[in-house]
C-alpha cells in the first residue's frame, strides 16, 4: 500500500547545494576560552541605550508536525474561536492545508513573525527591518509615527515600533485576509498583531507574538517563541517559485483516510517503538519522541503536543500529515524512526 504524506515545507525543496559564506565569521562576536561563540555574554547595546537586534537570528518554534492542524497556536482556546472559523479549520486539516497560499509562494503575511527558521534584523534608530530567506521583508517604522487606522489591506501590513524598556514592541494592522495563522487558522482584515521581543543575553532572543481579530476570535491568543543567535554564518536565499517541482502532485487524499486503513497493533509491539529519537531535519536538529497511552502511539516533535499515530502496518505508521516507519533490530525493539515527508525520508536514531 502506497501511503502518500504531505508535510508542507517548501523549504525542503529549495535548501541551496552549494553555499557562500557559511563559514564566515561574524565580526565583534564574543567568544568563550575555546574559541566558541559566546552566546550568553551581556547583550549589545545601540548608542541610545537600547538592546540591539541586529543579527541573524534562528526562530525556534516547537511542535511542527506534518499537518496544518499539528502548528503550535499558543494558549488559542477552542472556545474563543468563531464557528466559521473553526469549520475552515477542519476543512483545512482534512486536506492536509493544499490550498495554503504560501505554498504557492505569495507573501506569508502576519504568520511571519511566529515561523521558524532564519531572520536577518537590521537596526536603526528609525526603522527596524526583518529579511528573510524567502526575500520577504517587514519594515518597522521607529520613529513615533502613529499606526495607519484605515489602511490599505496588504500582504504584509503596517507596523510601528517602540521600547518598553528593554522590550521591542510592535504594533501591525492592515492585513489582507488572504494569508493563514498558525495551526491553517484564518484571520480578517480586522486582524492587529502585537509583538514583543527582548534580548536576554548575546545570543538569545525571546518572543511573544498575539493576534487579536474580533471578526474570527473573541479573544486575543498569544504564541511564545525563543531565537538563538546564528553566529559564524550567512543567510541564504531560497525562493520558492524558483525550483521546478513542489512535490504537490503528492498531496492526494484527506487525513480520514489513514481511519480508514488502519490496521490493529498489539500493545506488546508498539511498547517496543517508544523513546526518543534524534536527527537532522532540513538544516537543524530534530527531536520525536514517542510513547504509549491505551494501545496507541503517541507523537511529539520538537517539544510539541502529543498527536495520535495510526497504523497502517506493523510497522507503519500515519495521521499527522507525515509517516513515522520504525526500523528494528533482531528482537524487534526500535533502533530508529524514518519520518516521511514529501520532500524524502529523514532517519533519526533512537537516544533511549
Amino acid at each position: 500500500m502506497k501511503i502518500f504524506t504531505t508535510a508542507i515545507v517548501l523549504a525542503s525543496f529549495v535548501t541551496p547545494l552549494a553555499a557562500q559564506w557559511v563559514h564566515y565569521p561574524t565580526p565583534g562576536i564574543p567568544h568563550t576560552a575555546d574559541g566558541k561563540p559566546n552566546l550568553t555574554a551581556p547583550a549589545p547595546r545601540t548608542a541610545d541605550g537600547h538592546p540591539d537586534l541586529t543579527g541573524l537570528w534562528e526562530v525556534v518554534t516547537g511542535g511542527a508536525g506534518g499537518n496544518v492542524g499539528e502548528r503550535n497556536t499558543g494558549d488559542l482556546k477552542p472556545a474563543d474561536v468563531q464557528p466559521w472559523a473553526q469549520a475552515l479549520v477542519q476543512q483545512r486539516v482534512e486536506n492536509f492545508g493544499r490550498d495554503n497560499p504560501h505554498y504557492r509562494c505569495l507573501p506569508q503575511g502576519p504568520v511571519y513573525a511566529t515561523l521558524g527558521g532564519m531572520k536577518r534584523f537590521l537596526q536603526t534608530p528609525a526603522m527596524i527591518v526583518i529579511l528573510d530567506d524567502d526575500l520577504t521583508y517587514r519594515a518597522i517604522h521607529m520613529d513615533g509615527r502613529a499606526l495607519e487606522t484605515d489602511p490599505n489591506p496588504s500582504w504584509m501590513g503596517y507596523s510601528v515600533g517602540r521600547w518598553d524598556g528593554d522590550t521591542l514592541v510592535v504594533e501591525s494592522f492592515g492585513y489582507n485576509d488572504q494569508t493563514w495563522l498558525l495551526g491553517g487558522y484564518p484571520h480578517t482584515e480586522k486582524l492587529r498583531m502585537t509583538e514583543r521581543y527582548r534580548r536576554t543575553d548575546f545570543g538569545h532572543l525571546e518572543l511573544a507574538v498575539t493576534f487579536q481579530d474580533p471578526g474570527a476570535y473573541s479573544k486575543a491568543w498569544t504564541v511564545q517563541l525563543r531565537a538563538q543567535l546564528a553566529a559564524d554564518t550567512e543567510l541564504l536565499e531560497s525562493v520558492c517559485n524558483e525550483a521546478s517541482d513542489n512535490g504537490q502532485q503528492h498531496w492526494v487524499g484527506k487525513a480520514s483516510d489513514a481511519e480508514r486503513t488502519s490496521v490493529k497493533v498489539a500493545p506488546e509491539i508498539l511498547a517496543k517503538y517508544t523513546g526518543v529519537y534524534k536527527g537532522t531535519y532540513l538544516r537543524g536538529p530534530r527531536t520525536v519522541e514517542v510513547s504509549l497511552s491505551a494501545d496507541s502511539l503517541l507523537v511529539a516533535v520538537d517539544g510539541g503536543p502529543k498527536r495520535p499515530l495510526i497504523a497502517q502496518t506493523e510497522t507503519l505508521f500515519s495521521g499527522t500529515g507525515l509517516t513515522y516507519r520504525f526500523i528494528q533490530d533482531g528482537p524487534g525493539t526500535a533502533t530508529h524512526v524514518v519520518e516521511g515527508h514529501v520532500s524524502g525520508d529523514y532517519k533519526y536514531e533512537r537516544q533511549k
